[in-house]
């Protein structure tokens, strides 16, 4: 069951908590335990962030967005410029997976805390 937001309390702004890794009912940070990995609860609030389901969704959409930014990135390089190869290899390839690592982490905790403040909960279940 997902907990209530108290009235009392302030919202984070849901881009700023997102890429700062703050709960998103209390603002404490911590809702991140690794890179994009999330922890099981909040250190300050104890909202259980197991009780949220993120899936792929994010990564999905991000691939999608990030491969057409990289690939419209390439051919403007290509028309330009025209490098070798291997250059384009040695600029997309990281550059891809920084950024997708990098906006994962944000939009996973986007959706988390869009979750909490929807109360958003699977279909079916009460």
């Amino acid at each position: 069951m997902v907990d209530h937001i108290a009235p009392d309390m302030p919202l984070p702004n849901i881009i700023g908590a997102a890429a700062k890794g703050l709960c998103p009912k209390c603002g404490a940070p911590g809702l991140f335990s690794g890179i994009i990995r999330f922890s099981t609860h909040c250190p300050s609030c104890d909202l259980d962030y197991r009780q949220f389901n993120v899936g792929d969704g994010p990564a999905a959409f991000l691939i999608l967005i990030v491969g057409a930014i990289i690939m419209l990135c390439a051919v403007i390089v290509e028309l330009k410029f025209e490098p070798p190869f291997w250059l384009h290899i040695l600029l997309w390839l990281p550059l891809t997976a920084v950024m997708v690592v990098g906006l994962l982490r944000i939009a996973k905790g986007m959706l988390l805390t869009l979750e909490y403040r929807n109360k958003a909960k699977e279909a079916g279940r009460n």
